[in-house]
């Protein structure tokens, strides 16, 4: 965190002893192979303030040309990131669930894309360095992939990796 910030970019949860809750919460950090809960406490943030920001447009007079104006701009970046379809539309983003938020991270595409046998060993790709999105290097599991950047995923071609015979390279299916 950068220096001289101190507040948190998620909320904990209300009640700290909720056993249906923690073993949800459990099982996603196992199924994306995030490193611990606060991850997961950050996505769902997130997603709370994309659901904030859909009830307040919705809320406004919808014929007020700035509403309709913010309403297209945040269609926009939900959609270029992939977490609405194109035919979506802004009473959608309050049925969004926390895997729509997840499914975005560098570390699931690169999971998803065949280049990892686990989530798990996706992330640690990412974190040494081995992965680039358009020739770029990014060692943050948790960066958000545009739709367009998706085809774009691969490993850095110096990277023992990029060999198609690396015993660490997925198997192909």
């Amino acid at each position: 965190m950068p220096l001289g910030t101190d507040t948190k970019q998620y909320e904990t949860p209300n009640h700290p002893y909720q056993g249906e809750r923690i073993a949800d919460e459990h099982s996603l950090v196992e199924r994306y192979g995030l490193s611990n809960k606060e991850e997961l406490w950050r996505a769902q943030s997130e997603l709370r303030s994309y659901r904030r920001e859909a009830r307040d447009l919705l809320g406004q007079a919808q014929d007020d040309e700035t509403v309709m104006r913010r309403s297209e701009e945040f269609l926009g970046r939900l959609k270029r990131v992939g977490i609405l379809g194109e035919a979506d539309e802004l009473g959608d983003v309050l049925s969004l669930e926390i895997e729509d938020v997840l499914e975005r991270r560098l570390q699931t595409v690169v999971y998803r894309k065949g280049l990892a046998n686990t989530t798990q060993q996706a992330r640690q790709f990412i974190v040494h360095g081995h992965i680039v999105v358009d020739g770029q290097r990014h060692r943050v599991p948790s960066y958000v992939v545009d739709v367009d950047e998706e085809d774009l995923v691969d490993f850095e071609e110096n990277s023992p990796l990029s060999d198609e015979l690396h015993p660490e390279r997925a198997e192909e299916q």
